[in-house]
């Protein structure tokens, strides 16, 4: 059982049976509030109620209710004029049907409040509604009085309990009349992907982790010059600036959203490429030692390669020529199909030297000339 004062005693009406509950407030403000001062001297600044016909301030007791006509008469009503009006739920809920909770446009609903069981007699009953609530999927719709006018309700089950939202009427919300842009807008598949990669980064947050951050800095304020302090100095929020390229802008806030996240600079900006979704170049076996070690580990294995050929065919002058850079050997179909086939497997791209090739056969270890027959 809460402790905490009613606000209003009644039942609910759930066809012939009746639950004696109390109502009690759900929420509570922890807004920090203020008072008018007088600034020279400290003093409260108070309200007084004052006829304006006999410019006189009056007690409680003289005060009714009126209600201002068009034309600015006043129109008197009494306590005994609002007894009599036909209320039928002046203390009683009353279940009127049971809907879907879809069904509710979250645009009605108002205050909330705990409908508590009131005494002994009323456990069985509203642990009856509470399990056909639950059982059914639905929620409550329902009418009652308070403070002096008939309002519309929302019952559903909040853990063992049976909450009542408070309801606007459905002609006290107003229709979304001229509020969307009345311009023709086109928004690209390429915004509404990063639009979805933020909302992704973004994702879900346990609600019990927001704070209201402004309370808790004026609070500060308030402590600090109780104490005779100087107020600490607070964060100033940043101006937000203009928006000149929607995609920059999407882009940048997915990269500071996962940054926020815990992501880090090298996490953000992998998965950003993500995002991107930027074709793959293909790489081949003859980029592999480009890949892995450059211009200069290239060469290198290249003059390797043509050192061990001419060391396996005894030549020293293919020696020297081999050792030269690939962009000036000339590239001719045997004398390239041969280097390839003999620097097949160690990584490093064929290089050899197609002008020696075709002029010495006989130099070339990959490829026999067939001796001819001299004729006596």
């Amino acid at each position: 059982m809460l402790h905490v004062r009613s606000i209003w005693n009644g039942a609910i009406s759930f066809g012939l049976v009746s639950i004696p509950i109390k109502l009690v407030n759900a929420t509570e403000s922890h807004a920090v509030s203020f008072r008018q001062i007088h600034t020279e001297d400290g003093g409260r600044i108070r309200y007084r109620k004052v006829c304006e016909l006999e410019d006189r301030e009056v007690a409680q007791d003289e005060i009714g209710k009126a209600y201002e006509d068009a034309d600015g008469s006043m129109i008197p009503i009494t306590d005994e004029d609002l007894s009599h009006l036909p209320i039928p739920t002046a203390r009683t809920i009353e279940i009127v049907a049971f809907v879907p909770e879809e069904r509710i446009d979250p645009l009605q609903m108002g205050s909330a409040y705990y409908l508590a069981a009131s005494g002994a007699p009323a456990a069985k009953p509203y642990t009856l509604l509470r399990e056909a609530l639950k059982r059914s999927n639905r929620v409550a719709i329902a009418k009652f009085a308070l403070r002096g006018r008939e309002r519309l309700g929302m019952l559903r089950v909040v853990g063992d309990a049976i909450a009542m939202h408070g309801l606007l009427w459905p002609d006290e919300v107003r229709a979304p009349e001229n509020v969307a842009p009345d311009t023709g807008v086109t928004v690209r598949d390429q915004e509404l992907d990063l639009a979805d990669a933020l909302m992704d980064t973004l994702g879900e947050i346990d609600l019990d982790d927001l704070h209201d951050e402004y309370r808790e800095a004026l609070e500060e304020v308030i402590a600090a010059k109780a104490a005779g302090e100087a107020p600490p100095e607070t964060r100033e929020a940043a101006a937000p600036g203009k928006v000149l390229d929607l995609m920059a802008a999407l882009e940048s806030s997915v990269r500071a959203a996962r940054e926020s996240r815990g992501g880090g600079e090298g996490a953000g900006a992998a998965e950003e490429a993500e995002v991107r979704t930027l074709p793959q170049r293909r790489t081949s076996s003859r980029q592999t030692p480009k890949e892995t070690g450059g211009k200069k580990s290239t060469s290198t294995a290249a003059k390797k390669t043509a050192a061990t050929k001419a060391t396996a065919s005894g030549a020293g002058k293919a020696t020297a020529k081999s050792a030269r850079p690939a962009k000036k050997t000339a590239a001719k179909g045997a004398a390239k199909e041969t280097a390839g086939k003999e620097t097949a497997g160690k990584g490093a791209p064929a290089r050899s030297t197609a002008r020696s090739s075709a002029k010495n056969p006989a130099k070339n270890p990959a490829k026999k000339t067939p001796s001819r027959k001299r004729s006596a």
